[in-house]
């Protein structure tokens, strides 16, 4: 604590004296602080996407970043998790936080800690309403719109009494309104959502005109906000909305479908005016959709419209390059025979180990509890689907460490392996999240491309090909 204050005072010290240099020279910006229960060497810092500094951990966890010629505004800081901070130039802003309860024990000291621990206040009430409002999206509207109203007057006496006592600046004012706003408007949208699934029941409510008055109000085009997570979330779920109009009842709220991203795709482009947030948007409406998609016919129409639609480069390339991957994981496609390590240290091709109908899942040491679900899992579904071997691959590059949970749970030998080079492998494979499983019939031939073992409709598609 006493190094920290005497951190704190040095930077504020060297601040003050800032005053006395001349217009022309630049203001120095510092940002430090302490990960407790560090997950890695590295904290990293960034502006809307973009990577402005990377620092090490010294040994007491300790970090400080320098910088200048800074803008007022949001930045982010990155430890495994991430949060947004607000930097005017000139501040010098410490945090504190602990890896193991990430943003209820982030906090701020310093120049610039008053914005910030406003923010962490406005960010946690939304957490602590989330648990409330899945039994208000069940009221009548009006009364939705009471519980609503209250909960954004408790952030708003919050924020006025904080504005009286510190006079922040116009550009943190608008920040912070933002935060109350779109969380609010946020609510309103999945509300709509709600009550659209319930279309044919007993519970479903007719939504009057009024309840919708709030979209009058939305910036389609923010440079300030266009990476703050509580805007950013309500243009989805906005978009999403919107995109469903005038959808047959049948198909209605069919979320992963190709005309329902199309269309929210469309939208975006016709209403987003800022350049970097119709890109970013699009970037990821696509590549969830490429992700879910075992359609290659869809895969490219999606692509194609997204090309139309994206002028960032790098968000091109990208693209391209997951359309390309997901597209040789569509049914009918011959899987990539990537290098696997074998449980004796061998190398093995993929078609190699490939005999008889198989389902390949992954695995990582690094959670331990999905690793014990997934392989509880394949017990269950080996049970009932003999026909089929079940080969686990790892994702880490561990050899030893990996081995000594083999061998520790009395997994299979046989039927484990490890990818050779993670990185490509996950790439060409498309491995995108820990639950994805892929189906091959004896040849290696993809069946389902993008599997999940605890879906519901995982039998079905087990069952289906055994059937045929």
């Amino acid at each position: 604590m006493v190094k920290q204050l005497l951190l704190i005072c040095t930077i504020s010290f060297f601040i003050l004296s800032c005053n006395n240099w001349n217009e022309s020279t630049s203001l120095l910006t510092y940002v430090g602080g302490e990960i407790v229960n560090p997950k890695g060497d590295y904290v990293y810092l960034l502006k809307d996407d973009q990577l402005l500094d990377s620092v090490s951990l010294d040994t007491s966890n300790k970090f400080l970043f320098e910088t200048k010629n800074i803008d007022a505004g949001l930045y982010t800081f990155s430890h495994v998790e991430f949060q947004v901070f607000y930097l005017n130039p000139g501040d010098s802003l410490m945090l504190r936080v602990n890896t193991l309860d990430f943003d209820e024990s982030l906090s701020f000291t310093g120049t610039g800690s008053k914005n910030n621990n406003l923010l962490i206040e406005l960010f946690l009430l939304n957490e602590e309403e989330i648990e409330l409002m899945p039994r208000y999206y069940k009221l009548a509207p009006k009364y939705f719109e009471e519980k609503l109203d209250s909960l954004k007057n408790i952030r708003l006496k919050i924020y006025n009494e904080f504005v009286i006592k510190n006079n922040p600046t116009d550009n943190f004012k608008e920040i912070a309104e933002a935060s109350i706003n779109y969380d609010y408007f946020s609510k309103k949208e999945i509300y709509i959502t709600a009550n659209e699934r319930r279309k044919n029941s007993e519970s479903y409510h007719a939504i009057p005109e009024d309840f919708y008055t709030y979209r009058s109000s939305i910036n389609f085009g923010s440079d300030k906000l266009r990476s703050y997570f509580p805007y950013y979330r309500f243009l989805f779920r906005y978009f999403d909305n919107i995109a469903m109009r005038g959808a047959d009842q049948i198909n209605s709220y069919q979320r992963n479908s190709l005309s329902h991203n199309y269309r929210k795709i469309e939208l975006i482009n016709q209403k987003v005016t800022n350049d970097s947030l119709r890109n970013n948007m699009v970037m990821n409406i696509t590549g969830r959709y490429l992700l879910s998609c075992n359609k290659k016919e869809n895969q490219e129409k999606i692509l194609n419209l997204f090309l139309e639609v994206n002028t960032n480069k790098n968000h091109r390339k990208e693209i391209k390059e997951l359309a390309d991957a997901s597209m040789r994981l569509t049914p009918g496609s011959k899987i990539s025979n990537v290098p696997l390590i074998s449980s004796n240290n061998k190398i093995k091709k993929l078609h190699t180990i490939i005999h008889n109908p198989t389902v390949l899942y992954f695995w990582s040491t690094t959670s331990m509890n999905h690793n014990k679900n997934i392989h509880s899992r394949v017990a269950e579904l080996k049970s009932k689907y003999p026909e089929y071997d079940f080969i686990g691959i790892n994702t880490d590059s561990n050899y030893n460490n990996w081995m000594s949970i083999i061998n520790k749970s009395g997994y299979k030998t046989n039927l484990e392996f490890q990818f050779e080079n993670v990185s490509k492998s996950e790439k060409e494979l498309v491995i995108h999240t820990i639950n994805k499983a892929i189906i091959v019939d004896k040849n290696g031939t993809i069946i389902n491309g993008s599997a999940n073992l605890f879906n519901i409709n995982i039998e079905d598609s087990l069952l289906g090909y055994l059937n045929q």
